[in-house]
């Protein structure tokens, strides 16, 4: 029978070598870990910001687009030569509607649109100021008709009543419901007031004062009056065919006043005051 081998205990130096080891592989382990953790995170960044296959255009695919970009410009480029430069859409017309008693050709050849001007580059506000201080124009628009086509709408002035400037005077003149002079006619028109007044404008509040009450007065009424006067706004006065006067005050109230004159006109009388209809009079 052998003897029993005795097992030889680890020294305490043993312990602390292995201990020591054991710390360096971990370190090493550690130290490998982290290196590969880098780069496997380095790798999902460049696959994350890499294009995929399926993603990435080709090169058919960016031509066109090229392709498209450029004719986009180009189309943009003809457009805005075609409306701005070109007579392509230049004036070719010019209508005029709404004259009656002043001729078109007169309205076009002040209007004096450009011919082949672009529409676009027309200035209308221009060939509105134009007309509009032609003597018998009222009022005008002036619009676009495209393609070649410029349209001058105007209205007239109508007469409601005229002036003699007596002898040495240069004429019978036309006035308008605003005061204006507008025309000279050869000969006092049949059928218009005329107005007695030492001035006749339009910047005239007496002038005003009158022409709107005839303005506004029942045309029954207006096709009676013969004349028409005043000293200030509000003292306008008439004389009608049969010779009686008529004193209308302001052009307010208009209805009340016609109502009332129309009910003192059945008495004698000559002159008949309604410029206040609550309280009118008649004198002989």
């Amino acid at each position: 029978m052998s003897p029993t081998r005795e097992r030889r205990r680890p020294s305490e130096k043993d312990e602390r070598d292995r201990a020591a080891l054991a710390r360096e592989r971990r370190g090493r382990r550690s130290e490998e870990e982290r290196r590969r953790t880098r780069a496997d995170t380095a790798r999902s960044r460049a696959r994350a910001t890499r294009p995929s296959p399926r993603n990435r255009p080709n090169r058919a695919v960016e031509i066109r687009r090229r392709w498209v970009a450029l004719l986009t410009v180009l189309t943009v480029v003809a457009l805005v030569y075609l409306l701005f430069f070109s007579s392509m859409f230049g004036v070719k017309d010019v209508s005029v509607s709404g004259s009656r008693t002043v001729p078109a050709d007169q309205i076009r050849t002040v209007a004096a649109v450009p011919a082949d001007q672009p529409l676009l580059r027309l200035g209308t506000d221009e060939i509105r100021d134009r007309v509009a201080a032609m003597p018998g124009i009222a009022t005008v628009e002036v619009s676009r008709s495209w393609p070649n086509t410029v349209e001058i709408t105007v209205t007239e002035r109508t007469a409601i009543a005229f002036f003699d400037s007596g002898p040495g005077g240069d004429g019978v003149h036309l006035v308008d419901g605003g005061g204006v002079v507008f025309k000279t006619v050869p000969a006092r028109p049949a059928g218009l007031p005329e107005l007695r007044l030492p001035k006749v404008s339009a910047d005239d509040p007496v002038t005003r004062a009158v022409t709107a009450v005839l303005g506004v007065i029942p045309e029954q009424l207006l096709k009676q009056v013969t004349t028409a006067t005043a000293k200030t706004p509000a003292s306008v006065e008439f004389t009608l065919s049969s010779g009686k006067i008529v004193r209308w005050g302001t052009a307010e109230q208009t209805d009340r006043k016609a109502k009332v004159l129309a009910a003192l006109l059945t008495q004698d009388g000559k002159i008949y005051d309604v410029a206040a209809p609550e309280l009118p009079t008649i004198t002989s």
